[in-house]
């Protein structure tokens, strides 16, 4: 299921802020080497983070999902001054490059890459966060948010990939072979029923 229509992306992108030459790098290189590239935050997510960002002004962001650190850079665009981003990922033959890509950018000194799993990584953060953008391994959700809500600052928001995951949640009955589905269906309940 296409949640939104090719041709209304490809509207809302014209009209949106142009990608920066290092976003399209990225862009490109994970379309053109990297497993599963549908997994790219890409142009419009990313300018939807970036505002969010903009917005919030955060001096600490956790992202935990870096992939090719696409959506950590936009993120990136709204630190504070003195703010810094966190970015977490298992993968390290890939989070070598990902490290090419930001110090490339002018975020290059705000910007923590940690390699490893998260469950293990978050607990060592010491600092309160501002922003956090969760987009990771499904399974572990509800885990991530757990730890790391207590470690957010009065007004600190969180941002949660894929909750509507193709629309597949909508009717997760019929989509039970689809594990991420479940996940997801699951995690949105449990975030209801804590409300």
């Amino acid at each position: 299921m296409v949640l939104i229509d090719q041709n209304i992306e490809n509207y809302v992108e014209l009209f949106s802020d142009q990608e920066s030459p290092l976003l399209k790098e990225i862009s490109e290189f994970t379309k053109e080497n990297v497993h599963s590239p549908r997994m790219l935050s890409g142009h419009l997510q990313g300018r939807i983070l970036s505002l969010i960002s903009r917005l919030k002004r955060p001096k600490n962001i956790l992202e935990i999902g870096t992939y090719t650190g696409y959506s950590a850079l936009c993120l990136a665009e709204g630190l504070s001054s003195d703010g810094l981003l966190i970015t977490i990922d298992k993968d390290d033959d890939l989070q070598k490059k990902v490290a090419l890509f930001f110090n490339k950018s002018h975020f290059k000194n705000k910007i923590i890459q940690k390699t490893g799993n998260a469950l293990d990584l978050i607990p060592k953060i010491n600092s309160n966060i501002d922003l956090v953008f969760i987009d990771a391994d499904k399974k572990n959700y509800k885990n991530y948010f757990d730890m790391i809500f207590p470690k957010l600052n009065i007004g600190g928001l969180v941002i949660v990939d894929n909750v509507l995951w193709k629309g597949k949640v909508a009717d997760v009955k019929r989509n039970q072979n689809d594990k991420i589905a479940v996940y997801m269906n699951d995690f949105n309940d449990y975030i209801k029923s804590n409300n």
